[in-house]
This record gives structure tokens, C-alpha cells and sequence, in this order.
């Protein structure tokens, strides 16, 4: 093959999207078209593609409003210098309770600073920050941080104070200090304290020493804290309600400070399981959020997509069927978000001029496929080994997949990667949980004198399922499954 030869040959012969070695030739022309050069020269349909992501707060969150009203009248204690009502927030995923939260919050911070009331919000995931040590020492270290800056401009302050006072005694008039020298021991003062505010390590103290930072970190200065605790159920299910119960029942023994805390759970339940002093401190009021309705959604949609899209960049049906998808989420604001966001970026790479409905139809089929994978990919191994056996019967033709045939494939898996083998009851249990999570469709049958059983089938693609699965270290050790099957087989 020579270079005369015509552009698609040579790639049809490489089999490769893309010619590496004319990438690479030295000796091409600096006005050649380069690995993106076709991608930029289409264009862009987005405007801000960040306006529809989740971690977007929006200045305006429509159908929301009597929400934000609620805790905006409970948090308004604060800006009094006053101890607002704890908050407990439920709803379901993609309600908006997170974004209204945080919405309300910046209104509190920006009004706190404009009539100079010390108020401050502190945001935590604790679906990431999820156990009482971490939480504790991120406070600690947000306080801590925000203690040293008062005292640097305290500090400077102060010494500007003292020099003038130097020149001109009656400076001081005004103040609460006497003399130079009692503004010169308040410096010295200060800058002890900020030689010893030291931050808190994310591992290796005791908790209690770390509850104790960050206590004297929050009272070091007057202030009213908020303390925002988003998916606040993920924090109880994995540390229980110590961290809960101690801030709840700070304020009582603070000098200076005054903390309220907000928590934001999609399970409506978790405060079941809470000890009834947590339960009643911290839920003094409660605000629930309702699911969208397909209406509600296109309005947000349609909120978004005019700053999020260039003008008329969407066809007329994309925001109804996208609300519509999503509606059927449960109202999913979320989900309709990200449904038109991959929408808009399946068109981009179609290098189409608008977002039509098919660009729709194929951004849910992706974003159903992702949520598989991630599912998938996040099992546990045992039940990763149950679903591998499922797939294995599948590929090789077995209709009607019952579970003693899974528990025969799912004993050879074990042996093979020196895994401990469940009871078939435990593997039952597997298949089923498994079934709610919608991989696979495990329907029970009436064999009449011979009982009933479980049929079993895939619900997701099985070439994307294989790939994942595979691509843990463990399975991927998996070998001569094939001849197993088919002695299963054979033996009938």
C-alpha cells in the first residue's frame, strides 16, 4: 500500500476510524485537517452545557416556591442572631430538595453579609463524608480555616489601631481598649491562638478529640452555623446517630455560637431508626417534597434549555418527551436533565443543527444502558457470580433458565476463582434481589406435583452485562466455563 492510494481504502484496509500515521507524519502540511478538525468545524449546540447538570443551582427553581418559602421562614431566625429550627427534608431523588437547599442558602449567606450578621452554611455529602469522624473534622477544619482568616483581619486591624493610637491618643476613645498597650496583648493574644489552630487529620485521632476541635473551632468566634447534611440516611445506615445526637444537642453547652442543622434524606424512614431524643431535636420541622408531574418538569425544561441551548437548537417535541421520560421516573427532575443533556450531545456528534426526538430516544436508551453497567459494575462479588452463571446458560441457548441450573454453574464459578459457595437458598435470595434491581426477570412457575420454581432471564444486554462483569479482577480469571455447561447439558 502506497500513499497514492485513496483515503477510505487505506482505512478500510486498517480497519481504523482514523489514519494514525498521517496523524503523526512529520511531514504533513501545517493546514491539514488534525484528529479534531472535523469535530470543532461543526457548530456548537450548547451555549452552557453546566446549567444542566446536577450540581447546577439555578436562580430560580420553578413549582418550588412553597418549599423555599418554609425555609426561608425557618431560617430567617438566624439572620436575628437567633437559633434557628432544626430541618429535616425528604422526597425523592430528582424533587429538587438539594437544589432549593442550597438556593435558600446562598439567599442566607448574601443577606447575613449585607446586614453584617455572622451567619454561615456548611454543605456536606454524606453519601461521600459518611461516617462521624470525617464529618466532624471537615467542620472542624471549615471553622478552623475561617477562625484563622477573622484573626489575620483582626490582627491587622488591631496594629493599624495601635499605630494610630501612638500619633494620636485619643484614637482609642471609641474603642474598648484603654491604652496601647492592652491593643498590643490583644495582638499577642490572637496570635497565640492562631499558632494553635492546627488542622484536624481525616484519620488517626479519637473522635472525641476531634468533636472537641471542631466544638471549640464553631464557638471560637460569635456566628450562627447551619449545617447542611445532604442524603443525611447514608450517614445513619453507616455510622448510626452519634454524630447526629451530639450535634443536636450542642448548642446547650456553646457560648458564642449557635448551630442548626438541615438534613436531606430521600427515605422517608430513616428517622425510625434514630434514638427518639435525635428524632425529636431533629426534626422539629419537616418539609416534604412532592415528584414533578410531566407539566412541571417541561416547565423547568424549558427554564434551562434558554440559557442552556443556543436559539433554536431544539425541536418543538424534545422538551415533552423528555418530561414525559421522565415523568415516568417518578418525576425525576434529574433524569430529565441528563435525558436532554445527552440528547443535545448525541446531536452534537451527529454534527446535526438541532436536537430532534430520535436524539431523545437514543439518549435514554444510553442513559438506561449506563445505569445497567454502573449497577453491574457495583454488585458484590457473590452476587456478580450469580448473574455471571445467568449469562453463561443465556449465550449458550437455555430458555426458561430455572434456579437449579444457575446454582450448578454458580458452584463451578466459585470453585474457579476459590470463592466461599452459598446455599442455593442464599443464591435464591441473590436472584431475587438481582430481579428488583431490573437485570433480570425471575418469574415462579407452577410445575404442579413438582412444585414451583423460579424461571429465570436476562433483562440487559448481554454483551455490555459480559464486558462488565469480566472486567473485575475476579471474574476475569474465569476459564473453561463452556465445557461445564455443556457437561451440565449433556448429562440431562
Amino acid at each position: 500500500m502506497d500513499d497514492n492510494t485513496p483515503a477510505d481504502d487505506r482505512r478500510t484496509a486498517r480497519d481504523f476510524d482514523v489514519e494514525i500515521d498521517d496523524v503523526l507524519d512529520e511531514d504533513a502540511e501545517d493546514d491539514e485537517d488534525g484528529l479534531f478538525d472535523d469535530l470543532l468545524r461543526g457548530e456548537p449546540i450548547f451555549e452552557n452545557k453546566e446549567v444542566l447538570r446536577p450540581s447546577y443551582t439555578p436562580h430560580e427553581l420553578p413549582h418550588r416556591n412553597e418549599q423555599i418559602n418554609n425555609m426561608a421562614t425557618i431560617l430567617v431566625a438566624a439572620l436575628r442572631g437567633e437559633t434557628p429550627s432544626n430541618i429535616l427534608i425528604y422526597g425523592k431523588t430528582g424533587t429538587g430538595k438539594t437544589a432549593s437547599a442550597k438556593f435558600v442558602s446562598q439567599e442566607l449567606e448574601k443577606t447575613s453579609r449585607k446586614y453584617e450578621v455572622p451567619c454561615e452554611v456548611e454543605y456536606i455529602n454524606c453519601e461521600v463524608t459518611d461516617t462521624q469522624y470525617r464529618v466532624l473534622a471537615q467542620l472542624a477544619n471549615t471553622f478552623i480555616q475561617q477562625n484563622r482568616e477573622f484573626v489575620d483581619d483582626r490582627v491587622d486591624e488591631l496594629e493599624a489601631l495601635a499605630e494610630r493610637a501612638r500619633d494620636d491618643p485619643p484614637a482609642l476613645d471609641d474603642t474598648e481598649f484603654d491604652s496601647v498597650e492592652e491593643v498590643v496583648e490583644r495582638v499577642d493574644s490572637l496570635l497565640d491562638d492562631r499558632e494553635e489552630m492546627e488542622d484536624v487529620p481525616m484519620t488517626g485521632w479519637p473522635t472525641d478529640r476531634v468533636y472537641t476541635e471542631f466544638f471549640d473551632a464553631v464557638d471560637y468566634v460569635e456566628r450562627v452555623a447551619v449545617i447542611m447534611l445532604d442524603e443525611i440516611d447514608k450517614l445513619v445506615e453507616k455510622s448510626g446517630d452519634d454524630t447526629l445526637y451530639n450535634l443536636s444537642r450542642m448548642n446547650s453547652e456553646l457560648d458564642n455560637s449557635r448551630v442548626s442543622i438541615i438534613g436531606i434524606s430521600n427515605d422517608l424512614k430513616f428517622t425510625d431508626f434514630l434514638d427518639p431524643r435525635v428524632k425529636s431535636s431533629l426534626g422539629e420541622e419537616e418539609i416534604v417534597f412532592p415528584p414533578y408531574d410531566a407539566n412541571q418538569l417541561r416547565d423547568i425544561l424549558e427554564h434551562r434549555s434558554e440559557t442552556s441551548f443556543k436559539a433554536d437548537a431544539l425541536s418543538e417535541d424534545v422538551l415533552p418527551l423528555c418530561a414525559a421520560f421522565a415523568a415516568q421516573e417518578h418525576g425525576d427532575a434529574r433524569r430529565a436533565l441528563d435525558l436532554l443533556r445527552t440528547a443535545g450531545e448525541l446531536a452534537e456528534r451527529d454534527q446535526a443543527d438541532i436536537v430532534t426526538e430520535s436524539h431523545v430516544r437514543r439518549a435514554q436508551d444510553k442513559i438506561e444502558l449506563d445505569r445497567v453497567v454502573e449497577v453491574v459494575r457495583t454488585l458484590p462479588t457473590q452476587s456478580k457470580l450469580v448473574l455471571y452463571a445467568i449469562l453463561v446458560l443465556e449465550k449458550h441457548g437455555v430458555h426458561n433458565i430455572n434456579t437449579g441450573e444457575v446454582y450448578n454453574i454458580y458452584k463451578r464459578l466459585c470453585d474457579e476463582i476459590d470463592a466461599d459457595v452459598l446455599t442455593q437458598r442464599r443464591v435464591t435470595d441473590l436472584i431475587s434481589e438481582l430481579d428488583m434491581l431490573g437485570i433480570v426477570n425471575a418469574v415462579v412457575v407452577s410445575k404442579g406435583r413438582y412444585g414451583r420454581t423460579k424461571e429465570i432471564s436476562l433483562s440487559v444486554p448481554v454483551e455490555e452485562t459480559e464486558a462488565v462483569l469480566e472486567a473485575d479482577s475476579r471474574l476475569g480469571d474465569v476459564e473453561n466455563v463452556t465445557p461445564f455447561v455443556q457437561a451440565r447439558f449433556d448429562n440431562e
